[in-house]
């Protein structure tokens, strides 16, 4: 009996994680764009289905303030004009609020929108939620949605430094094909 029940457990705990994986993928190149409509920081809604017809880079980040979150939105800033020449725009997501969103992009001098996902459902939808110390963040990945509204290129666990060069060169790939 007590084999029975250990067997049920286990089979629960490993059925029970592998919802909780299925449930945080990424979507795929390919798939549609999950669409959305959240507040930035001067207050206004953004949906995806505002910018059918260009090109989308969606980066998820942890927190405003923060070093590595700095150093990316500081890099995507400094590239917004090779974005724009691109036909691409550069949203920004993260958990912290729409007014956190202002401060840090009047800090840091940011001219791209930054929107908040409070209640991280769109973080949810699009795999990129992490646990740390028990508060829920946005995870570091990023996606670039082509101007049908499908998802064309998904980069997880982006490391900061290069990243926005990484963005642009795929894109100018993406454009040809």
């Amino acid at each position: 009996m007590k084999n029975m029940i250990l067997s049920a457990i286990i089979a629960l705990g490993t059925f029970t994680l592998m919802a909780a994986a299925e449930s945080s993928k990424q979507p795929a190149a390919g798939t549609p764009a999950p669409d959305f409509s959240l507040t930035t920081g001067d207050g206004s809604q953004v949906s995806l289905k505002d910018y059918r017809g260009k090109w989308v880079v969606l980066y998820f980040y942890p927190k405003d303030f923060t070093s590595g979150c700095t150093m990316e939105a500081r890099n995507f800033q400094r590239d917004l004009a090779k974005y724009e020449q691109a036909g691409a725009i550069v949203l920004g997501v993260s958990v912290d609020t729409a007014q956190s969103h202002k401060d840090f992009c009047t800090k840091e001098g940011l001219n791209f929108k930054l929107l908040a996902d409070p209640d991280a459902k769109v973080s949810t939808e699009y795999g990129s939620v992490m646990d740390y110390k028990g508060t829920t963040l946005a995870a570091r990945n990023t996606f670039i949605v082509s101007p049908k509204g499908e998802i064309a290129k998904v980069y997880t666990g982006v490391k900061p430094a290069d990243h926005s060069e990484q963005v642009l060169k795929d894109l100018a790939e993406l454009k040809k094909s």
